[in-house]
């Protein structure tokens, strides 16, 4: 089976291709890429013609070059023939912006003797559609590209699961769906104008959460402190990913969250705190680590 060897000419793609773990396997670059370190070893395939100093004069020479030429970039047809590359992965979205489709298929057309490289086009008008390129990469270099786009969703937007009662299980309903959303999450138990349902452990597997908080209505933290062993000590717990990452959160349910008053607003911050991930503790909440 022949080797990849892969020529990216757009940073994006270079930063797919090492997410994907191919670093590798790639043979060159284009005079963008520059993530991650190390691509900087890679021979550079491209050049810009473009000119000028700021905004203004940088399109005012774009311009002046797409009067009389195809493209502001010029591609190294030499060099990427010199790397016989297997893939050559460029985009359509922006000629401006990027070595486009059109300038590495005239790079090509005069190959004779060599194999032509496979060319792996991307065209991103939104977030759905990086993840669909994602996968269109993927497929054309034979590795599976889910794990990399699900981590990135559950860091963009975690899932999160709340727990209103100990025991038996209770899950968030009413306002607090509604606030997780704005505070960047996903709820994967509650509903948003829907009461608090009961749950069982199974539901709690079942959506295995990033993140898990904590907010027994009415207790204050010492409370649900008191309480802890409700869930602690059930089997399914150890089990849960947002146990093993270390992301569940107490949090004082009796002065926020079971209050639906002004200081929901500061159940929401203690929410995005809580995603941001960048401290154990704030006003209101702590990170457990049972």
């Amino acid at each position: 089976m022949q080797s990849l060897r892969i020529v990216s000419l757009l940073p994006s793609a270079t930063e797919i291709v090492c997410a994907l773990g191919l670093e590798s396997s790639l043979v060159g670059r284009s005079h963008e890429c520059d993530f991650p370190h190390g691509v900087e070893r890679l021979p550079v395939c491209t050049s810009p013609k473009v000119g000028g100093r700021d905004t203004r004069e940088i399109h005012m020479s774009v311009s002046a070059i797409l009067q009389h030429d195809i493209s502001v970039y010029s591609v190294d047809g030499a060099l990427l023939r010199e790397l016989a590359p297997t893939h050559v992965i460029t985009q359509v979205q922006c000629e401006v912006c990027a070595v486009s489709l059109k300038d590495v298929e005239a790079a090509i057309a005069d190959w004779s003797g060599i194999a032509a490289p496979k060319i792996v086009a991307l065209n991103p008008q939104s977030l759905d559609d990086v993840f669909d390129d994602m996968r269109h990469v993927g497929r054309a270099l034979n590795v599976d590209a889910e794990p990399l786009i699900t981590s990135m969703k559950s860091r963009m937007r975690p899932r999160i699961a709340t727990i209103e009662w100990l025991e038996p299980l209770m899950t968030a309903g009413n306002w607090m769906p509604t606030l997780i959303d704005l505070a960047g999450a996903i709820d994967v138990l509650g509903k948003p104008g829907e009461h608090s349902p009961w749950i069982t452990w199974d539901d709690l597997a079942s959506a295995d959460p990033d993140i898990i908080v904590v907010l027994p209505c009415g207790f204050t933290i010492d409370q649900t402190k008191r309480d802890w062993h409700y869930l602690a000590s059930n089997p399914m717990w150890s089990s849960l990913r947002a146990v093993r990452n270390r992301k569940v959160f107490i949090t004082d349910g009796n002065q926020y969250f079971n209050r639906p008053g002004p200081r929901l607003v500061e159940s929401l911050e203690i929410l995005r705190e809580i995603i941001r991930g960048d401290r154990d503790a704030g006003i209101g909440w702590q990170r457990c680590d049972d």
